[in-house]
């Protein structure tokens, strides 16, 4: 008679019917995971703001999201004018909630409110009818079209900066992309994904470049009153979109030859590997930037930037490189020759042919500051007090050891002018935080620049952890300044901000 499940003993029987379930379990209940799947938008807005008794000022908002609620995202971004004026140089920074609502089918009803800083004019003088105290407040609600991939909107947008000319209605339109994400627990740090994580990962996600560059304008038959080799700080963001080509987003200021130059740009990339160790990127940027155009001529601000690059590899993930590139202004008569020296940390999350191996996690903490300078004093005279909002990156290489990048910019005037910003970097230290301690002491040294030119700042604080993912932190320290004409600049520093802890993979 033949063998089959049915004449098996009953033990037999039982165990093999236990393991089809066990199976089927498993298959039902799948391994636990430590990633989680974020939501964001980002958003890009265009409007004309009038400007009485002259040109209208158009403004191309840039504007990052994270979804904390259904339908409720909070983030930031810039204003930077493009193509009508002589406002050149203009940019404003703020910070505020976007909320997104179905109403029929693909019709979606958007708004949102947002507060920050910012400034600039025709000219220096100029920028305090235009901007004020540099101080703003922007509202904004309409109706948006879901067309799956993105959302295109238009809506009526009130845009007010405190004593100024800048302050009316005006409609705009408004574009959504949706995006999502993996990321860890902070905590985690330097240690590996399990093997269903890593799986996970290397599907859903690919590679990102962080860079930061001292780059160098030697400017080409100048028509504004400065004439020197302006001198920029520089960090771009940039994420692989296909194995080679990229999309970038950068943020530079300048810390000598013109303190305060600022420039925003965006576009694309392509990357060549020339050898191991060596590789090529050229790469087009789109963008606003300036100072003021009788100082810098970019006219109403629009910026077009070409630049090649070779990296030469230090390590898998880290890579310096030298670029040289044209920076011109169409709708002004600033043209230049460019040329720099930059640091770029390449964060692999997915699985390429440079990143094959197990991933581990890879922390970084994003931090909503408010800041304010006291006892301020320049050329040895006191001033009244700044107040900031700013953001900083931190990137941790050890457990105690991390590196912070720092932006903040002023919402009231300083000397009387709107516009007074900060970009830094440097190196931090903190305490250990075992599992459930919630308290943590830190220190960091700072250098880069701020409106006067080359500055130097030292924190020490604490931070309280809420949860894993979200932190209250509070420093005092201590920022000086010097001008090229040998102006000090002095005061106590005291910020209190919010913590978002996260980590990536990274191979």
């Amino acid at each position: 008679m033949p063998c089959t499940p049915f004449h098996l003993r009953p033990i037999t029987t039982l165990c093999l019917t236990l393991c089809l379930c066990a199976g089927h379990a498993a298959a039902q209940h799948p391994e636990p995971t430590e990633l989680r799947r974020n939501e964001a938008l980002l958003t890009v807005e265009y409007q004309t703001v009038k400007v009485p008794g002259d040109r209208a000022i158009d403004l191309l908002g840039f504007h990052a999201y994270q979804k904390v609620l259904e339908g409720v995202y909070v983030g930031g971004g810039f204003h930077a004018p493009l193509v009508s004026g002589a406002y050149g140089g203009f940019v404003a920074a703020d910070l505020g909630v976007h909320l997104r609502r179905p109403l029929a089918g693909p019709v979606f009803a958007l708004a949102g409110l947002s507060a920050g800083g910012g400034g600039g004019g025709r000219s220096v003088e100029h920028s305090k009818l235009l901007s004020g105290s540099g101080g703003f407040a922007k509202g904004y609600a309409g109706v948006g079209y879901d067309f799956g991939g993105l959302t295109l909107g238009a809506t009526v947008s009130r845009l007010k900066f405190r004593r100024a000319i800048i302050d009316g209605t005006q409609a705009s339109l408004l574009l959504e992309v949706p995006l999502s994400y993996l990321t860890g627990p902070f905590d985690r740090h330097g240690q590996p994904l399990s093997p269903a994580d890593d799986q996970g990962a290397g599907v859903e996600m690919g590679e990102n470049m962080l860079t930061l560059s001292l780059d160098n304008y030697r400017q080409r038959s100048p028509q504004g009153s400065n004439k020197n080799t302006v001198r920029l700080a520089d960090l771009q963001i940039a994420h692989f979109f296909a194995a080679d080509t990229y999309w970038f987003a950068a943020l530079a200021m300048g810390y000598s030859g013109l303190p305060l130059y600022n420039q925003l740009l965006g576009g694309v990339g392509q990357r060549w590997r020339v050898a191991a160790d060596l590789t090529l990127y050229g790469q087009l940027g789109l963008g606003s930037g300036g100072y003021s155009s009788d100082v810098i001529d970019t006219g109403s601000g629009l910026l077009v930037y070409p630049k090649l690059a070779a990296e030469y590899s230090l390590t898998r993930d880290l890579g310096v490189a030298l670029s040289v590139g044209t920076m011109t202004a169409p709708k002004g008569s600033s043209r230049n020759q460019t040329w720099g020296l930059s640091l770029t940390h390449h964060l692999r999350s997915g699985r390429s042919a440079e990143a094959t191996g197990p991933a581990r996690y890879q922390g970084l903490r994003l931090s909503v500051l408010h800041q304010t300078d006291l006892h301020l004093s320049y050329r040895g005279t006191d001033r009244p007090s700044l107040q900031m909002l700013g953001l900083q990156l931190d990137i941790p290489t050890g457990q105690r050891w991390y590196l912070p990048l720092q932006a903040s910019a002023a919402y009231n005037a300083y000397l009387g002018y709107p516009g007074y910003a900060e970009i830094l970097g440097g190196l931090g230290v903190q305490t250990l935080a075992g599992p459930g301690e919630r308290l943590q002491a830190y220190g960091q040294l700072l250098a880069g620049a701020n409106v006067h030119g080359k500055a130097a700042k030292a924190n020490a604080g604490v931070r309280w952890l809420l949860d894993e993912r979200l932190a209250l932190n509070f420093s005092v320290g201590r920022i000086e300044a010097r001008s090229a004409g040998g102006g000090q600049f002095k005061a106590a520093n005291v910020a209190l901000g919010l913590d978002y802890r996260f980590s990536i993979p990274t191979r």
